[in-house]
């Protein structure tokens, strides 16, 4: 989870409160069933009386089926079930019309059981999970506030000597699994330029380290020289007494809650040289040592080696210069520094399991050398022969919290018998050392006091506007668990939540209306629309010049409404057939044009309709009299004069038609 991992930290801030103008109705009321299907499926949609509308809409589609987006109608539309004949949508439910359910705000369950321990020696760890869900919280009821997890120290006894590192032993998990399609021996590396609680192992006898995992095991040292430990990937502080969170310190002799009395401080200087060069004793540092310090006065060609009483050399020996690490050496890191702009040096954390000598190999003058250290006080009892040491539980310590809970404990110490004072722990028996007693102190709840968040960003950078923070009135009850209470919970005078900001006048800005319609009405078209420069108020308008013309909104888009229909074959109405009586032909005008009613040339020809088409006339029977028009009539032989008939092809005539034209003989 985001909150135990150390990324969530950015939702403990409220989000910034605008003043917006909100709907008083709810939008399901507005735009009903049948409208939302419109705006998803088109101007035929309408609601499909299937399924639960609060939960998933369906429509009608073009298709006549019933689809859906997996989406709930709109909040306020109208619903209907077995139970409620009206009712509208409410989060997902259909709840009777006009009402909501009543908020409620969630509430932490209990504390689950301590989980297993991530170490089995050195200082683990565990874990407890309680959830929100006492009540858990619904209509639009607050999230619990506190630690969703809590951790506690474990198993903290310090492991076998010769047990293997932790870190390391993650590291060599990795030992079988192919990187890159290659087995490699991996090591841990810690130095500079990566995350102490990242696992990042060196390719054993290869110049290069990765990141194995993004975090190591709950419970792995943050580095070498600290007690600190990781916790989901962030490291957290441990005291000296190995308690998570604990204020325990060591003095001076590395004795946790000592008083230093226990160990002799060692400086010096030395400044000897050799006229040819070559190795120097410098000084020998006793077994026991904490706090050792080597350090040259002056950057010089000259380099620090550190050797064994037998001769074996650790660092910079045989003439050989080793490059600046840590070294693991007498039970204790030794971190050897050659910056290229500093004198070297050499330190440890101690204390060291064996005595050791500080050498200088010389290759020029020795400008001086200042060490320092912190030796064990050496005590004897009568005689010739050493006192004994014995493990002791300590007086119970102070409280580590005045309320809320929290723990004392009785560290186990190494005493002398003579004397009975602390001295360090190795000169007593490691295996034999029984462990550390704690105990619950100042349960009782810590009194009720404000939290006050950080300000939050100005809901606007000009014309004012406003910023606010959490105020809350909270109440400690456990080590890491709150409560929040009432305002009234809280004696004192109650912080501001809110203040102006942000008061001077805003610049003059772009305001753009709203976008025609699309022309033309199909194809390829575009968008028009008006921008003005106005004040920030909107009540003034301003010359276009007096608002930056690199972020002026667009005036113009390209839009399309669905492409254009084809051209077609447009008919005209059939004129006049040519015969009066009979077979004749009548024409037409056939036009291909666009939809705009424009002449076009793309219709296809095989389509086009004819332009004539043959027709017959109705010819009447009845002789037709003369009267006017008629010709003068001579004497001589009687002839039946006809009115005049346009020449046709003799196939075109019938039989009664032709029998119509003849000569009558007197």
């Amino acid at each position: 989870m985001l909150n135990s991992s150390g990324r969530g930290t950015c939702l403990d801030n409220e989000p910034p409160k605008r003043d917006f103008l909100y709907p008083a109705v709810a939008p399901g009321q507005v735009y009903d069933a049948d409208e939302q299907c419109r705006f998803q499926y088109g101007a035929t949609s309408r609601q499909c009386k299937y399924g639960e509308v609060c939960r998933e809409l369906w429509c009608l589609s073009k298709s006549n089926r019933c689809v859906t987006n997996s989406i709930p109608a709109a909040e306020g539309t109208l619903c209907q079930t077995g139970n409620i004949e009206k009712g509208w949508c409410y989060q997902g439910d259909c709840v009777p019309f006009g009402t909501w359910p009543q908020s409620i705000d969630g509430g932490w369950g209990p504390w689950s059981l301590w989980g297993e321990c991530s170490r089995t020696c050195g200082g683990g760890v565990s874990s407890s999970l309680r959830h929100c869900d006492s009540p858990a919280p619904s209509g639009g009821g607050k999230y619990c506030l506190g630690e969703r997890k809590r951790y506690r120290s474990c198993n903290t006894d310090p492991c076998p000597l010769g047990a293997r590192d932790f870190r390391e032993k993650q590291c060599a998990d990795f030992d079988n699994m192919p990187f890159r399609g290659k087995y490699y021996n991996w090591k841990p590396y810690t130095g500079g330029g990566v995350k102490p609680c990242a696992l990042n192992c060196l390719a054993e006898g290869y110049n290069f380290y990765t990141e194995r995992a993004p975090a190591v095991i709950d419970g792995t040292q943050c580095n070498a020289d600290s007690l600190d430990i990781c916790i989901n990937g962030e490291c957290k502080h441990v005291g000296c007494d190995n308690i998570l969170g604990s204020d325990a310190r060591e003095d001076r002799c590395r004795v946790c809650g000592g008083d230093g009395s226990t160990c002799d401080a060692i400086e010096g200087f030395f400044n000897d040289s050799l006229p040819r060069g070559g190795y120097m004793e410098v000084v020998q540092i006793p077994r026991g040592s904490v706090h050792i310090e080597v350090r040259e006065v002056a950057m010089s060609k000259n380099y620090i080696a550190l050797k064994s009483e037998g001769d074996d050399y650790y660092i910079n020996g045989a003439w050989t210069i080793d490059w600046p690490r840590k070294f693991d050496v007498a039970g204790t890191a030794f971190h050897y520094k050659r910056p290229t702009d500093e004198p070297e040096s050499l330190e440890a954390l101690g204390p060291t399991s064996e005595n050791l000598i500080v050498m200088v190999l010389l290759q020029e003058q020795n400008l001086g050398i200042r060490y320092k250290f912190n030796v064990p006080i050496t005590r004897t009892g009568s005689g010739d022969n050493e006192v004994g040491f014995t493990w002791t539980h300590q007086p119970w310590s102070e409280c580590s919290a005045t309320c809320a809970g929290g723990l004392q404990r009785q560290e186990v110490v190494c005493k002398r018998l003579d004397d009975n004072s602390i001295v360090q722990n190795n000169y007593c028996d490691p295996d034999s050392k029984p462990p550390e007693n704690q105990r619950s102190c100042n349960t009782e709840p810590c009194p009720p006091e404000w939290f006050i968040g950080d300000w939050l960003e100005c809901s606007k950078t000009c014309d004012g506007g406003m910023r606010t923070r959490a105020v809350l009135c909270i109440r400690k009850i456990g080590p890491s668990e709150e409560e929040t209470l009432d305002y009234s919970g809280c004696l004192t005078h109650r912080p501001i939540e809110k203040e102006p900001c942000n008061n001077q006048s805003c610049p003059p800005q772009w305001v753009a209306l709203d976008w025609s319609e699309c022309t033309p009405k199909c194809g390829p078209g575009f968008k028009h629309r008006i921008v003005l420069c106005k004040s920030s108020d909107l009540s003034k308008t301003f010359p276009a010049a007096q608002c930056p013309e690199e972020s002026k909104p667009p005036v113009r888009i390209r839009c399309s409404l669905g492409r254009c229909p084809p051209p077609r074959w447009v008919t005209g109405d059939w004129g006049q057939c040519s015969a009066q009586c009979g077979l004749g032909q009548q024409m037409r005008t056939v036009q291909c044009l666009s939809y705009t009613g424009q002449a076009s040339g793309d219709c296809p020809e095989t389509v086009r309709p004819p332009s004539m088409q043959q027709c017959e006339s109705k010819c009447d029977s009845t002789p037709i009299s003369s009267t006017e028009g008629e010709f003068p009539m001579e004497k001589g032989p009687a002839v039946s004069i006809h009115p005049y008939l346009p020449f046709l092809p003799a196939h075109a005539c019938s039989l009664s038609q032709i029998n119509k034209i003849v000569l009558i003989n007197k």
